[in-house]
């Protein structure tokens, strides 16, 4: 099921409508926990490993950059923009991590290799008991990136009058390609939380008061909080997505993910199982969004080492093997955009997201657009 991309959904949901969601379930939670029994048997003494080289000397640490000016021919954000770099944060735990844990490289941009970094890596080992549970952390300068949601062809399904004939195009559009520089899953099917979405001024399905909620403001800033207090600023919203209650609020770990039994953040799953999950972040000042890609993990662990990278509110996205994914995108033969995972094992195609419609709603990033020039001839 984890070599075959199609597999573990067509099993799932098609044994979902034959012996019905909780013994689908209970299956599920009996299966993983079998493997993670297995791989602490076989992998006890493995030691953590590192996905790619990490530089000797760092730059040094910056905020996120200022809005860019734009100059002409230049995407914002060019060469000259000021430099962007979070702060290194070291390993999660000390005694049980890989050499590079915790540092931020630069993820480089091919189409404009002279532009200053505006996305940056760093890998983390969250759990002290699983060597080989790894945690892939992505940084967003939002200064100088645009975050957008998009829908899939049928996740979320429609739960609305107004969100049932609205129209899917389930994959970026065009007039962003030459624009864009990565693209991430999104959030549970509607029947595993009935989660709210709304997009295109269309609501799909509508919010849950203790939903955590990833919003984008019509002047671009972006917010993570309870629903309770953002829905009085619903209208100032250009989108929003809504997730399991929030990992992390306010710089502090939700009181359930102590508890022994975490069932919130797993959809059906116990938030305990070791599982493929996602999440996102964002820093105290809301000017770095922090995207995570875990394997092998439980919710606790995933929410703390995206609170040690740097995130002050965390939101829990899709988990199980096939779905989440960070894609990175280059030019390819004949200069056609082609996906480039951020690390090895995740599973996609060469037409994810931009020449295939997506079954499941996802997120992708662009560069800025430049601000129009106030220079006078």
């Amino acid at each position: 099921m984890h070599r075959i991309p199609w597999m573990g959904p067509l099993v799932a949901n098609g044994l979902r409508s034959v012996i019905g969601a909780e013994n689908v379930t209970a299956l599920e939670e009996t299966a993983y926990a079998l493997e993670d029994r297995v791989q602490r048997f076989w992998r006890k003494d493995e030691p953590p490993k590192t996905y790619w080289e990490v530089p000797e000397q760092p730059v040094p640490a910056t905020t996120a950059s200022p809005p860019p000016a734009a100059t002409p021919g230049s995407a914002a954000g060019g060469a000259g923009a000021a430099a962007f770099r979070p702060t290194d944060v070291g390993p999660a735990h000390a005694a049980w991590s890989a050499p590079g844990d915790g540092r931020w490289v630069p993820i480089a941009d091919r189409v404009h290799p002279g532009d200053a970094p505006r996305l940056y890596k760093t890998l983390l080992h969250p759990d002290p008991n699983r060597s080989w549970a790894e945690l892939f952390i992505v940084a967003v300068d939002l200064a100088r990136v645009d975050v957008h949601l998009m829908a899939g062809s049928r996740e979320p399904a429609a739960t609305t009058e107004e969100g049932k004939p609205y129209e899917r195009p389930a994959k970026i559009p065009e007039a962003d390609h030459e624009r864009l520089l990565a693209a991430f899953n999104g959030g549970f099917m509607t029947e595993h939380g009935q989660w709210g979405m709304r997009v295109d001024g269309v609501t799909l399905v509508r919010p849950r008061d203790q939903g955590c909620t990833l919003a984008r403001r019509r002047d671009g800033r972006m917010q993570i909080a309870p629903w309770t207090r953002l829905s009085t600023e619903e209208s100032d919203m250009q989108w929003w997505r809504q997730t399991p209650s929030c990992m992390v609020d306010e710089g502090e770990l939700h009181p359930l993910l102590r508890a022994p039994q975490v069932r919130n953040w797993g959809a059906t799953l116990d938030g305990n199982t070791v599982i493929r999950r996602s999440a996102v972040g964002l820093d105290r000042d809301g000017k770095v969004l922090y995207v995570g890609i875990s394997n092998h993990t439980t919710a606790p662990a995933i929410a703390l080492g995206m609170q040690h990278a740097g995130a002050s509110t965390v939101a829990q996205l899709d988990v199980n093997w096939s779905y989440p994914k960070f894609l990175l995108y280059e030019p390819g033969e004949g200069g056609a955009l082609a996906p480039v995972a951020l690390a090895s094992g995740f599973e996609f195609s060469e037409d994810e997201y931009i020449r295939k419609r997506s079954l499941r709603d996802f997120f992708y990033l662009t560069r800025k657009t430049p601000a129009p020039s106030t220079a006078t001839p």
